[in-house]
C-alpha cells in the first residue's frame, strides 16, 4: 500500500545477460528518475563476496527485494538490476510490486553473444573471468522476454 497518495511508485526491472549494458542503463535511469537502484554484484563486491557465490547472491537479492518493497510502499521508484533471467522471477517481482500499487516496467537489454563476451572480457570485473563456454551456457538458460510477456508490464522496452 502506497503511504504517499498521489505519488505512484514504479518498479523498473533491468533484464539481460552479463555484458548487455544493464548497469550503464540502470545508472542512467537512476539519475533520470531519482530512483533507488539494487545491483547484487555491487553489494557482493563491496562485501568481499565472490561474485560466483550463488547462495550469497540469493540472500542479497532477497534482502534487496525486501528493501525494494518497503521503498515502493513509500512511493519511491526502484530499479532491480539482477538480470532477471527467468520468466517466473520477472512474474513474481511484477506481481509483488503491483500488490503495492506500483507500476512496473521491463527494460530488456540484448546483444549478440560475441558482443556480450567482448564486453565482459574488457570490463574484467569477474575473477576468474567469464569463459566463453560459461557465457554460452548462460545464454542457453536465459528466458528472453517475449512481446506477449511485455504486454503484462505497464511499459516494455527492448533495447
Amino acid at each position: 500500500m502506497n503511504h504517499f497518495p498521489g505519488r505512484r511508485p514504479a518498479l523498473i526491472l533491468v533484464c539481460g545477460l552479463p555484458g548487455a549494458g544493464k548497469t550503464t542503463h540502470a545508472r542512467k535511469l537512476e539519475a533520470e528518475r531519482g530512483a533507488i537502484r539494487f545491483c547484487p554484484d555491487e553489494w557482493m563486491d563491496d562485501l568481499g563476496i565472490d561474485l560466483y557465490d550463488e547462495a550469497a547472491r540469493a540472500k542479497i537479492e532477497a534482502l534487496q527485494w525486501k528493501l525494494a518493497q518497503q521503498l515502493l510502499a513509500r512511493g519511491v521508484c526502484v530499479i532491480i538490476e539482477w538480470g532477471t533471467w527467468g520468466r517466473s522471477e520477472r512474474d513474481a517481482l511484477r506481481e509483488g510490486a503491483r500488490a503495492l500499487g506500483a507500476s512496473v516496467e521491463l527494460h530488456y537489454l540484448a546483444a549478440p553473444a560475441e558482443v556480450l563476451f567482448e564486453r565482459v572480457q574488457r570490463r574484467g570485473m569477474e575473477d576468474p573471468p567469464i569463459a566463453r563456454r560459461v557465457l554460452d551456457r548462460w545464454i542457453a538458460a536465459f528466458q528472453e522476454p517475449t512481446t506477449d510477456e511485455g504486454t503484462l508490464f505497464d511499459r516494455f522496452f527492448k533495447l
